[in-house]
């Protein structure tokens, strides 16, 4: 299991969403970049230095500092669109080898390198930055219905990353709620949403939802 690139976003007009501007262009780098703890949702910042986010609403803060993406399912992708997916062209910071991204437990931990871990925190939901982004009509139904959304982490240890870096699988919680199970429980199968609660490390947004949704 390793990195096989690290991805940062160089703004780019949004008029998908109406906003000035949206980082979802991200493109590999060379060299080391520092992951940090970017602190609360609001700024913008995210989890690797010299990125961000605009739709400072919906995204970035500690609780999505980094968003990985499997190889393999972006290659699932390419067969089925029929064209050519590069690495961090679904805005993933982290474009992985060999790991489960969407089996990941929420509340696991990855070593990256030999300093950085992050936990996995949630499931990325698609919006209409992401489906301009794509060009493809209906892509957001399209991406929901395949139920391999990748994984939001936040930062427990920082450090300096790379691509070809090991991923080591330091921790994972003794429950079953995957990162595909929070994306299916809050998009298609709200029936599921009960089951949720026992991750401890879910996002406080995923934890309101599930208590709205099911109090309600």
């Amino acid at each position: 299991m390793k990195l096989l690139s690290v991805n940062v976003g160089k703004p780019r007009p949004n008029p998908w969403k109406g906003l000035s501007a949206t980082g979802i262009d991200k493109r590999p780098v060379d060299g080391p970049v520092a992951v940090i703890a970017p602190g609360p949702k609001g700024t913008g910042e995210v989890g690797l230095v010299g990125d961000r986010v605009y739709d400072v609403k919906h995204h970035g803060g500690s609780d999505q500092a980094v968003y990985a993406y499997a190889r393999e399912d972006l290659d699932g992708w390419e067969a089925e669109l029929g064209r050519p997916l590069a690495n961090g062209v679904f805005g993933e910071n982290l474009t992985t080898l060999g790991l489960d991204v969407n089996g990941a437990l929420i509340g696991e931990r990855w070593r990256i390198g030999p300093d950085v871990v992050l936990e996995v925190s949630c499931a990325r939901i698609p919006c209409a930055t992401f489906q301009g982004r794509l060009k493809r009509e209906g892509w957001i139904k399209r991406f929901t219905r395949a139920a391999v959304p990748g994984a939001y982490l936040r930062v427990i240890e920082p450090g300096d990353i790379r691509a070809s870096d090991p991923v080591e699988i330091a921790h994972r919680p003794d429950h079953d709620v995957t990162v595909a199970l929070v994306f299916r429980a809050m998009t298609l199968e709200p029936g599921l949403l009960p089951r949720l609660l026992v991750a401890d490390a879910l996002i406080e947004e995923g934890k309101e939802l599930v208590r709205r949704r099911t109090t309600t």
